[in-house]
């Protein structure tokens, strides 16, 4: 790779960024910087903690890592309305792929990961005398946030923590990134102990099935992984798609299965399905969809702003008009259990586990599940009203005050939203779920698929679980849409269509010019950390 002299790169970098405006060169400790004089950690345990911390944090967020994979989709948008949500036109770039250098959700995901897999290392350094347990969490953490890095940027910096700290990263891409993450894993996976399905609390922590997991998940995109960086393309090694296979199984035979209660899969409570959970804070997750009158009696609701497409929801089998459920969520009008739908009031309080008394309600059971459309109803089951006293009905379109399609002055009315995480188990739980067994159990399907096997079997085995029809037979497209179904607000729609190659094609609201635009396949590297590390070069298209 052509290295530069640093004073000269220094220089023409400053003259270049005159021309850009509001760029924020401030360059935090990241893996590109280190304090002078590491010796190693005095309390690596503490670290480990900090480390964790930093990922609760991180992956509580709805913006930065989250938009990223999942606004920049067809799965989620957020229109103005109003003056809420225009934030200098943030979301709708991400939507309509316009997003550039000084976007603050492209740079501090960068900044975040690297400064993660940095800490990671130096708890691993021999230095530091971290005992093996604290080692083989750092390591799983390392691993993870180096593929961050990689899935979102194509390149990862990494500094041997070893060299003196004037020493600049090497920066790994391509197979050299894709060997050293599984490297790690594999670590991971001989020395982290085995937890099995129902393991509850202990699933905070990675266990082999974690590290699995994400084994099996680089394996599946090992091949978009290795030709990122030039120009994309290639196909799956049917040794890859093998080992995918054996390692879903592996998940499988340490006891963890499909659980045919999907929405109790996001209570806190243990279920079959959740192969690893972060204690972060689901309020954004339920915060960021719902109106502001959402909890009506309760007497508060939402920030009125993450939506989805009507095209998401049309993947979903039921009335494309309404949505409706019983109090109990029994299904009302044909739709598949995983399309969820509101409920036409709350339910009486009885003590149930995580819930809470409001004036003889659960709070927040008016809320329904899944997909949010129509009428929106209050806990006594008089209709909701937004802030202009109109009945808050949500609605398939998103439109202007002249009734045009448009993703700015929309009313607080437009757009299905999309919800989990129910109130009604608490607002502020600690507990997200980030690896789950049915996408493992799709990977494996996709596996076969692309090994030449036929895994109509095992998708309808899921659709039937999720009270949808048996397929006669599976495309790839199937898969693809399957997995929309299953995993939608979970952070895999971006890796799901870059890996089936739908993510340049078009969707409702994406700018034309950037259709079938492949620089969109990656984020650019912030302009500070080519600054901090000349070893970095610009993703293509970004120059």
């Amino acid at each position: 790779m052509k290295r530069f002299n640093l004073k000269i790169y220094l220089t023409s970098f400053l003259m270049a960024a005159g021309f850009v405006s509001c760029t924020d060169l401030e360059i935090e400790e990241t893996d590109s910087f280190i304090s002078e004089g590491f010796q190693g950690l005095e309390n690596p345990a503490s670290s480990l903690e900090a480390l964790y911390g930093a990922v609760r944090g991180q992956l509580s967020d709805q913006a930065n890592t989250y938009a990223l994979l999942e606004v920049t989709t067809d799965a989620q948008l957020i229109p103005t309305r109003g003056a809420d949500w225009g934030d200098n036109g943030r979301w709708r770039k991400l939507h309509q792929h316009e997003w550039g250098l000084e976007d603050a959700d492209v740079i501090t995901p960068f900044e975040q990961w690297n400064s993660n897999q940095l800490l990671a290392s130096q708890i691993l350094d021999d230095r530091s005398n971290s005992p093996e347990d604290v080692k083989l969490e750092a390591r799983f953490l390392r691993a993870y946030a180096m593929w961050r890095i990689l899935d979102l940027y194509g390149q990862v910096p990494f500094r041997d923590t070893s060299l003196p700290t004037t020493a600049l990263p090497e920066v790994l891409s391509g197979q050299a990134a894709v060997d050293f993450i599984l490297a790690d894993l594999d670590t991971c996976i001989s020395g982290l102990p085995s937890l099995t399905g129902n393991s509850g609390e202990e699933l905070k922590r990675p266990g082999k099935a974690a590290a699995r997991f994400l084994k099996a998940k680089i394996l599946l995109n090992k091949h978009v992984y290795v030709n990122q960086l030039n120009g994309g393309g290639g196909s799956p090694d049917a040794g890859d798609m093998a080992e995918v296979i054996s390692l879903v199984d592996a998940i499988t035979a340490d006891g963890y299965e499909l659980d045919e209660n999907y929405f109790e899969i996001f209570k806190a409570s243990p279920d079959s399905e959740t192969i690893w959970f972060t204690e972060s804070n689901v309020q954004n997750m339920i915060y960021a969809p719902l109106h502001l009158n959402s909890f009506g009696l309760a007497g508060g609701g939402g920030w009125n702003g993450f939506s989805t497409l009507a095209e998401y929801y049309d993947l979903f089998e039921g009335d494309p008009n309404s949505n409706r459920v019983e109090t109990d969520l029994t299904p009302l009008d044909g739709q598949e259990i995983r399309r969820g739908g509101v409920p036409a009031e709350g339910l009486p309080f009885t003590g149930r586990e995580y819930t809470e008394d409001v004036e003889g309600y659960e709070f927040g059971s008016n809320v329904g599940f899944g997909f949010l459309v129509n009428q929106q109803y209050d806990l006594d089951g008089s209709k909701l009203q937004d802030r202009q006293g109109v009945d808050l009905a949500f609605t398939r379109d998103f439109v202007d005050g002249t009734g045009s399609k448009n993703l700015i002055n929309n009313s607080e009315r437009t757009g299905i939203r999309i919800i989990k995480y129910n109130p009604r188990f608490g607002e502020t739980t600690l507990h997200k779920v980030q690896f789950r067994y049915a996408d493992a159990y799709l990977m494996k399907a996709e596996a076969m698929f692309r090994s030449g096997g036929d895994p109509t079997e095992m998708i309808n085995t899921l659709r039937v679980l999720r009270g949808a029809n048996p397929l006669g037979s599976v495309a790839e497209s199937d898969i693809l849409d399957e997995r929309g179904r299953e995993l939608y607000t979970e952070g895999w729609r971006r890796n799901d269509l870059i890996r089936f190659g739908q993510y340049l094609r078009a969707w409702e609201f994406k700018n034309d010019a950037e259709i079938a635009n492949q620089k969109r396949l990656l984020f650019p590297i912030p302009l500070p950390q080519l600054l901090a590390n000349p070893n970095l070069v610009q993703n293509p298209g970004y120059e």
